[in-house]
């Protein structure tokens, strides 16, 4: 352990070596809190690239937390393929009607140039002025959607898992097009200054799919994709269990896995210590009902069960913390982190 105050990226990279930093280091992934901290709405704050980098500028200062994320909304992804996108003035921006109506669409995808994309082009400029502008002061999260992962947007839910088992030639077909956009994607972020990829995949977990047909399907997927990513990547379940498949999920490639609430951080830790990193695993839907006095026994029962040794990132379980959880509820998340987070 140091006693030296290190810088955010430092501190990230000692516990992602499984040591000990100067404290515990933690991610607040917000999005839409940038628009509250520039006074305007989520649709007109996603809108400029200048916007983003503005509000996670603001919001860092504010909360002295260990990241930027330069994360927009699951939907822009669709939106790079010609999908719509539905805005709501309290939460996250969605994918609207499914591009894919019919399976035998799959076959006359056309493949995106992720540098052309007006959609994609906002997220990898707000990058590159993040980078410019703090250097390697923190790490800077970027984030891709899985192949496996998303389709949920591009067919809607059950039109997919019919086509997981029903329908294996378009199934794939599928998945060679997804896995393609992907890597140019993530790669994309990474040569406009991203430090690492949040590879999100909760169709993978147990809690959507068996054990075997993740084995078949989203582990052979995720694990030739992320071979071909050239940064250091963190996968991503999105509130989904992780346990039953943990040797899988530890020979994917990832340097950091995002945890569960679902699961305990000492059966976690114990599992996974040594093997892959974890984040998480603060409830961020249980966040909008917290007092201060929550917020921080919370914090202090994470870094309690999960800290010592290094290996650890605490932050939320599902990648996104919710609009509506308030700037207490933030600010004391922040202060418990320095007063709970020193080993």
């Amino acid at each position: 352990m140091t006693t030296e105050r290190m810088t955010s990226l430092d501190r990230v990279l000692t516990t992602l070596g499984h040591n000990e930093p100067d404290r515990v280091p933690f991610f607040l992934l917000l999005t839409m809190h940038g628009a509250k901290e520039l006074n305007i709405s989520i649709k007109e704050y996603f809108s400029k690239p200048d916007n983003v980098v503005e509000g996670q500028l603001r919001l860092r200062e504010k909360y002295d937390d260990d990241c930027y994320y330069s994360f927009y909304y699951a939907g822009i992804e669709i939106e790079a393929m010609g999908g719509d996108v539905i805005y709501i003035p309290n939460g996250p921006p969605n994918s609207g009607t499914p591009i894919i109506n019919i399976p035998d669409q799959i076959f006359d995808l056309e493949p995106v140039n992720v540098k052309n994309s007006y959609a994609l082009n906002k997220v990898l400029r707000t990058t590159e002025q993040l980078k410019a502008k703090v250097g390697d002061d923190a790490p800077i999260i970027g984030v891709v959607m899985s192949p496996f992962s998303l389709p949920v947007m591009q067919l809607g839910f059950s039109n997919y898992i019919e086509l997981i088992y029903e329908k294996p030639d378009h199934f794939w077909k599928l998945m060679e097009y997804n896995s393609r956009f992907c890597i140019d994607w993530a790669n994309a972020q990474l040569e406009a200054g991203a430090t690492a990829i949040c590879y999100f995949d909760p169709c993978s977990s147990p809690t959507i799919i068996p054990k075997d047909k993740f084995i078949e399907t989203g582990y052979s997927i995720g694990k030739s994709t992320i071979s071909e990513i050239n940064g250091p990547v963190a996968l991503h379940l999105a509130s989904g269990i992780s346990m039953p498949i943990s040797s899988e999920l530890c020979n994917m490639g990832a340097a950091v896995l995002g945890v569960s609430v679902e699961e305990n951080l000492v059966d976690l830790k114990s599992e996974y210590g040594g093997k892959i990193n974890l984040l998480g695993n603060l409830n961020a839907l249980e966040m909008r009902r917290w007092t201060p006095e929550i917020a921080e026994n919370k914090v202090k029962e994470a870094i309690e069960k999960a800290s010592k040794g290094g290996g650890f990132i605490l932050s939320d379980n599902h990648g996104e913390i919710p609009y509506q959880v308030d700037d207490e509820i933030l600010m004391a998340i922040s202060k418990a982190v320095r007063k709970h987070g020193y080993y």
